[in-house]
């Protein structure tokens, strides 16, 4: 009977630990490559950033940088994002995700990101708004 007290703990400790940790949160962070395409299958904007998900699920976004040209980002833009875990299977991050960026100039200029998290990739939704800039479709973002 002792023996089998000792293993149920063990076990329990064992689990507790394994679940009671949001170092899975880390997944998220690190560099990002995103393509945004359109109804027609064509690349509208590519980008790359680098995420850390802070500890209220807000990210800290950095290196923010088109890697395809547009004019509806022509100056410096200001980014702001949140990522909420809903599970980890198997090491397996899974979690939505939201992003935006507003540029500077031209005025207004807003393209925002919803998905879903799933591992190394995040795919979703995008729309663009702003003064003479409009579009929506669809993303896959991919950790370096």
């Amino acid at each position: 009977m002792k023996y089998f007290a000792v293993a149920l703990l063990l076990v329990v400790g064992i689990t507790l630990a394994g679940c009671g940790s949001n170092s899975n949160l880390a997944n998220i962070n690190g560099n990002w490559n995103a393509t945004l395409i359109d109804s027609t299958n064509a690349t509208i904007f590519a980008f790359g950033t680098s995420l850390v998900v802070n500890g209220d699920g807000s990210l800290a976004i950095s290196n923010f940088k088109f890697t395809s040209n547009s004019p509806c980002f022509a100056t410096a833009s200001s980014e702001s994002g949140s990522f909420t875990l809903s599970g980890n299977f198997n090491g397996n991050v899974k979690g939505s995700f939201g992003f935006t960026a507003q540029s500077a100039s031209p005025a207004g200029s807003m393209l925002t990101l919803n998905g879903t998290a799933n591992g190394n990739t995040i795919t979703g939704t995008w729309s663009l708004t702003g003064t003479g800039c409009s579009g929506n479709g669809t993303f896959t973002m991919t950790k370096m």
